[in-house]
């Protein structure tokens, strides 16, 4: 009796959609390595452990996997990005036939996907690189699945794909064919150059409210769930209101933990991503480049006696509406930033990108849900551009004094908020007709005669001046 669909590797998101998928019915294959003394017996193991695997079969053969598998084979890679899953394809081709289907649902780069896929086309092996969020949870109950690749590979495993993902607020599955090639693991990387500049600013926040309103972790907590019972709701938002009421004796748990966050790539392929387009993604970028500094700690604490500048004792002359405010702009500048990001790759690698549903997939199952995103779903319908929206025009301008107050009284007691920060000078650059490029131009044509256009004539004509006549 051969078994519906293969997972290889069980780490804890592997073992987490192998439950996810056996308790939809699907009769699974999981694959391991096998090293001794270090992963031996995982997946059988773990099939022990969970009830709804009684039906799951256990394996450290490779070949033995494939073959227990019915044809075509459908088989879900679940492994480190990177080389790992290059060697793994190797050892997979010989042992495949044509019309078997390989996806990646790891965080593999967009431009490796297309790599992979193009030289699977030519063994007659289906691939789909595949965008998975949720986390460990997510990944159990009902992950945002983003699949692209050929359709015709999309649909063969679809129904899959679809019976695992979470479930928007009209019951759909928040899962959808994203488009071809590398498209879904792009808007996957997108999805978590978002997330940065989400954390980061929820980050930035309680950095305000805790040292510059001198208010106790359990206050932000209480602020932060009511946000979260109205517009502001999210996700991350959620979890942090969670995190700040955890305690360890008489302390509370995010006072004990070192301020230095960890990364894992995504972030800056994004960043690499919109340098190769040409689109600003700036707060995206920061809360990338402030993970960045935060882990050089000894030099901060260092620099931080030499320059004594950091003065934590005096409130700040802000209030809870006032930050709450600036940190509504600010989250639709990211959104509208990393939806720019999407729009820009769509239109250069011809994928025909739908926002307003890439929004809806992340409604539901994913880190960056929320209230926000709900709304985007018909925004996105309406116009690519979330600040050209007339609701968003108006809120973003009624708004627009908070955000800077907050940036402005932060930096002077300085106090870093970078994410808030890129947001207002986002704003100002993108709603103002003039900007200082001009001195620029003139600059690059002054040392290396690259020309410029001139206002004073429509015809694109390009212009060089002698500076030094």
């Amino acid at each position: 009796m051969y078994q519906t669909f293969g997972i290889i590797g069980m780490g804890v998101m592997g073992k987490s959609l192998a439950r996810n998928l056996a308790s939809k019915g699907y009769k699974l294959s999981l694959y391991n390595r096998y090293s001794k003394g270090i992963e031996e017996n995982i997946a059988i193991d773990f099939i022990n452990s969970f009830e709804e695997l009684s039906e799951a079969k256990g394996f450290e053969d490779l070949n033995a996997f494939v073959q227990s598998l019915e044809k075509p084979r459908k088989i879900l890679l679940m492994v480190k990005a990177g080389d790992v899953v290059d060697h793994l394809i190797e050892k997979l081709i010989p042992i495949l036939n044509q019309n078997d289907i390989i996806i990646d649902g790891g965080n593999s780069h967009y431009k490796d996907t297309e790599r992979r896929m193009e030289y699977l086309d030519t063994k007659g092996i289906g691939y789909i690189g595949s965008g998975v969020s949720g986390g460990e949870e997510g990944a159990l109950k009902g992950p945002s699945i983003m699949p692209g690749g050929k359709s015709s590979s999309y649909n063969e495993i679809s129904k899959i794909l679809e019976s695992i993902a979470a479930k928007d607020n009209q019951g759909s599955p928040c899962c959808a064919f994203i488009g071809s090639g590398g498209a879904g693991h792009f808007v996957k990387m997108v999805h978590n150059g978002i997330e940065y500049a989400e954390m980061q600013l929820i980050a930035e926040v309680y950095s305000l409210m805790r040292f510059g309103l001198l208010l106790d972790p359990l206050e932000i907590s209480a602020i932060f769930k009511e946000w979260n019972n109205g517009t502001l709701s999210s996700y991350l938002l959620g979890i942090t209101a969670d995190i700040l009421t955890k305690k360890e004796g008489d302390n509370y748990l995010i006072d004990l933990i070192l301020d230095k966050a960890g990364n894992k790539g995504t972030g800056s392929w994004t960043s690499i991503a919109a340098a190769e387009l040409g689109v600003s993604i700036s707060m995206i970028n920061e809360a990338l480049f402030a993970r960045y500094i935060s882990a050089f700690k000894e030099e901060r604490v260092k620099s931080d006696a030499i320059y004594n500048k950091v003065n934590r004792k005096e409130i700040f002359d802000l209030n809870v509406d006032q930050i709450r405010n600036a940190y509504t702009v600010a989250r639709i500048v990211n959104h509208h930033q990393g939806m720019h990001l999407m729009s820009a790759a769509s239109e250069t690698y011809k994928w025909s990108l739908n926002l307003s549903e890439i929004a809806r997939i992340w409604t539901n199952g994913c880190i960056i849900r929320s209230q926000l995103m709900q709304n985007l779903i018909s925004i996105l319908n309406a116009t690519d551009r979330i600040l050209h929206f007339p609701d968003i025009v108006t809120l973003v301008n009624n708004l627009d004094d908070d955000i800077k107050e907050v940036t402005a009284i932060a930096i002077t007691n300085n106090h870093s908020v970078p994410c808030f920060s890129a947001a207002c000078n986002y704003l100002s650059a993108y709603t103002n007709k003039f900007v200082s490029a001009n001195i620029i131009q003139a600059q690059r044509d002054y040392f290396g005669a690259h020309t410029y256009k001139r206002v004073d004539d429509e015809s694109d004509t390009s212009y060089h001046t002698n500076w030094n006549e």
